[in-house]
């Protein structure tokens, strides 16, 4: 069992979108309380399984749209179907960020996860958004009131039953919730719609929510 003052590892997963490299890797760098691990779905994949289960996070960072199968690809891409389905037998964390909250829409899988059935979406990039603070008591929302900032945004059904949310928008190109947690088998799950590129990075609050969120899933907070 890690200490309490250690600090979270983390799987930060990619995959199937590009994304702003540097200022990627510099926002989980300097992300306090956690030590972060990026890497693609193929080498998270390929790990061996024990591997997989001592990271205390999992984020998802990545958009793939197919699958996920064990069997088609390259003996190097490993097992993804294997590794989702394993995902919740510990209680290791799992946060699902921006556009991993799109991927694998055939996956009733990952339909649980998110808590949205169906999600066929549409998207909007560059969007000034007011964000409204919807659970100030919850722990990942400690210290943070409501904000500005921009991202892009996604129009497509909201969070549903089993979801508590925490952060909302009022726009009308965009979902109202973007930030809701949930159960999934022994995991802690939060849903992060934010961090399209380093206009949303950059933002403290940003910040302050991935950083609470990833202690919150790995039940240190």
């Amino acid at each position: 069992m890690p200490q309490k003052n250690s600090l979270v590892k983390v799987a930060v997963v990619t995959g199937g979108h590009s994304y702003d490299v540097p200022n990627f890797y510099r926002l989980f760098r300097d992300l306090p309380g956690a030590e972060a691990y990026v890497q693609p779905m193929d080498d998270f994949a390929a790990t061996p399984l024990e591997v997989r289960q001592s990271y205390d996070v999992v984020v998802f960072y990545a958009m793939l749209m197919d699958g996920p199968v064990d069997e088609g690809h390259p003996w190097w891409a490993g097992k993804p179907k294997t590794a989702i389905e394993e995902l919740g037998a510990t209680s290791q964390g799992i946060l699902v960020l921006h556009h991993s909250i799109l991927a694998y829409p055939k996956c009733p899988l990952w339909n649980e996860l998110v808590g949205i059935g169906e999600r066929s979406f549409g998207y909007h990039i560059g969007e000034n958004l007011h964000v409204h603070v919807d659970a100030p008591k919850h722990p990942i929302l400690k210290g943070v009131a409501d904000w500005d900032m921009i991202d892009e945004t996604y129009t497509m059904a909201d969070a549903g039953e089993g979801s508590e949310i925490l952060l909302s928008v009022d726009h009308p190109k965009s979902m109202r919730h973007i930030a809701w947690t949930r159960q999934y088998r022994q995991s802690r799950v939060l849903n992060f719609e934010s961090g399209h590129d380093n206009q949303t990075w950059a933002n403290p609050n940003f910040q302050k929510v991935l950083a609470q969120g990833i202690q919150w899933c790995a039940g240190r907070v």
